[in-house]
């Protein structure tokens, strides 16, 4: 089962995929962390995005989709993926979806966390007068930042998933157990298609 998790800074993403790594034994796919991974390795793709980076620019798509095929070819990764961090673009979801069917994959799921952003903000505060301390990212000013830049750089493949009839959309402002229970219904619903 291979599954793109999206929504906004603090709408559960990282909460969500550590229990779906637990119940259905998949493996969540940073893409930020493989990069570093691969930079402080040495590799012969992190020599090349360490100079692609160097010089400010994005990772052109190819070295992107190389990256993660690379990646979930690792046996970690045999009873699935969950990819967190990629696609951002359209550009980038249809090269996955090449990638994949060259490799007889396919994404199973893409949720997306939908969240009100001003209680999202809301949640964040009460979540740090609740347990007393504050991250630097808890920032009220910080937050609608981050959600700036959600907008601006993720929210833009929802159409290409939702054209394709593949978006599910999960309520990410209920409960945790919740939003987990409703998740996992359209789990059981997508592997049975």
């Amino acid at each position: 089962m291979n599954i793109i998790l999206l929504g906004p800074p603090g709408a559960g993403k990282g909460t969500q995929a550590k229990r779906l790594e637990q119940l259905y034994g998949l493996k969540q796919i940073s893409t930020g962390d493989m990069l570093r991974a691969e930079v402080a390795a040495g590799t012969p793709l992190g020599q090349e995005a360490k100079a692609i980076m160097a010089r400010g620019e994005f990772l052109p798509d190819p070295i992107m989709v190389k990256m993660i095929q690379g990646r979930i070819a690792q046996p970690d990764c045999s009873q699935g993926f969950i990819l967190d961090g990629f696609p951002r673009t359209e550009s980038q979801a249809a090269a996955l979806d090449a990638m994949l069917g060259t490799d007889g994959l396919k994404i199973d799921a893409v949720i997306l966390l939908d969240v009100a952003e001003d209680q999202l903000v809301e949640r964040i505060a009460s979540r740090t007068a609740e347990d007393g301390t504050r991250r630097p990212d808890d920032n009220p000013e910080v937050v609608r930042s981050r959600l700036d830049i959600y907008r601006r750089q993720t929210a833009p493949i929802l159409p290409y998933y939702e054209k394709a009839g593949r978006l599910k959309r999960v309520d990410g402002m209920l409960d945790v157990d919740e939003v987990g229970a409703e998740i996992d219904a359209m789990l059981g619903k997508t592997i049975k298609n």
